[in-house]
């Protein structure tokens, strides 16, 4: 069992949370290269994907570890959902917990929406992304594929790069990077940045060429290409001319340090795609480590560990 019956954040983990998590997350890994990659851990425990906001990576990873972990998987998008005829969300709180689900993942498009959907419901919350706020799936992910790839947490350099104050992976990267003993350094043009960035518990950078040969981690944020025509930089190519990773930034890096993701890349733009396909990029290893991470997650939140049933 976690400290908490929420993951609503990095504040709900402590570092043995954390811990026990990859931990975990470990043993769930040898299940995913399995020919049959079903355990009946959870048979019985109603999972529901609550995604009221468009995403396609993290919504599927949460219902193929929901189903790996024999749970009943329950998938609500916007678009299916009755938000769009107005439903309030206290409404779809209610409506959720009269199905008596188990775990509610919630992905929304406003910061607070997955704390306040805990309030309402006895059932565990996950918080699979709230505006711009955190992704702590996402931030546990990430660890644990640094941690696999490198050895270690502890002592790590880790340089995030890019749109750091509209960031919720950032948001969450910061302080579970910490929570380990890692050091986050926040990489960007000063209008990429809050206004205190000090604020951020990480180092401040502006000048990634400068950081490249003390990084052990480059973490590359998607530039939003949605928002491309009120980014606070002339163009995308002068954003990737000062802040894209390319093949010859990589070669400043020391020879065992690695490029990661989050997903969806932008190619040629926060990085290359040589880059991006080369043998240093573990951003297909990221979406892999998903899996195993959120099967940990539900494992350990759903009293898996006291169930009786190994992993």
């Amino acid at each position: 069992m976690l400290s908490n019956k929420h993951i609503l954040g990095m504040d709900d983990l402590s570092a043995d949370d954390i811990a026990r998590i990859l931990e975990t997350a470990e043993s769930f890994a040898e299940v995913n290269t399995r020919r049959i990659k079903k355990l009946p851990t959870l048979r019985g425990l109603t999972v529901v994907n609550l995604f009221l906001e468009p995403s396609t990576r993290t919504r599927t990873s949460f219902e193929i570890a929901a189903k790996r972990l024999s749970a009943d998987a329950i998938n609500f998008s916007a678009s299916a959902s009755a938000t769009v005829k107005g439903e309030s969300l206290r409404d779809t709180a209610a409506t959720l917990a009269a199905m008596s689900c188990d775990l509610v993942v919630v992905r929304h498009k406003y910061a607070g929406a997955p704390r306040m959907l805990a309030e309402m419901m006895d059932c565990s919350v996950v918080n699979g992304g709230d505006g711009i706020h955190e992704h702590p799936t996402q931030a546990l992910l990430d660890l644990y594929t640094m941690k696999r790839a490198l050895g270690r947490l502890e002592g790590l350099r880790v340089g995030i790069v890019g749109d750091i104050s509209h960031s919720r992976v950032a948001g969450s990267l910061v302080p579970a990077l910490r929570k380990v003993g890692a050091t986050p350094v926040v990489i960007a043009p000063p209008t990429l940045l809050p206004s205190r960035p000090d604020v951020l518990g990480a180092e401040v950078a502006w000048d990634l060429d400068e950081q490249l040969a003390s990084l052990d981690v480059a973490y590359m944020l998607r530039v939003q290409m949605e928002r491309a025509d009120g980014m606070p930089f002339p163009s995308l190519r002068e954003y990737a001319r000062f802040y894209g990773m390319n093949a010859a930034r990589l070669a400043k890096m020391k020879p065992e340090a690695i490029v990661m993701h989050p997903g969806p890349m932008n190619r040629g733009v926060e990085i290359s795609a040589d880059v991006a396909d080369g043998d240093r990029s573990l951003v297909l290893t990221q979406v892999e480590s998903g899996v195993a991470v959120r099967m940990a997650v539900m494992y350990l939140l759903l009293g898996g560990a006291d169930s009786g049933v190994a992993a």
